[in-house]
């Protein structure tokens, strides 16, 4: 019967790359996150443009985390001069590249 047939929503976020980076599949009883849409959607361009992770519940204008694959010094000095944190060696952050 129609009442046991139930509709699903699915967000999809595609990258500047042209792939899909996100899907998330909400019951027909639950609203959608914009907030959290949106966070990713800033999340997915800034990442795209510097080699930068964003870590769990991180904001727009939040710290981000420099990748591990960067490893060079210079390198790290000149594509990020508002300087970083060394946590671990594998683990540095910074204030966000954009901002």
């Amino acid at each position: 019967t129609a009442a046991d047939n139930f509709t699903v929503r699915n967000v999809y976020i595609i990258g500047p790359d042209k792939k899909i980076k996100l899907i998330i599949t909400y019951p027909m009883t639950t609203g959608r996150n914009f907030d959290e849409i949106l966070r990713v959607i800033d999340s997915i361009q800034l990442t795209a443009a510097h080699k930068v992770a964003t870590p769990a519940n991180w904001k727009n204008g939040d710290d981000v985390v420099i990748l591990a694959s960067v490893t060079d010094p210079k390198v790290i000095k000149e594509k990020f001069p508002k300087g970083h944190t060394e946590i671990k060696p594998y683990l540095r952050t910074t204030p966000q590249p954009n901002k």
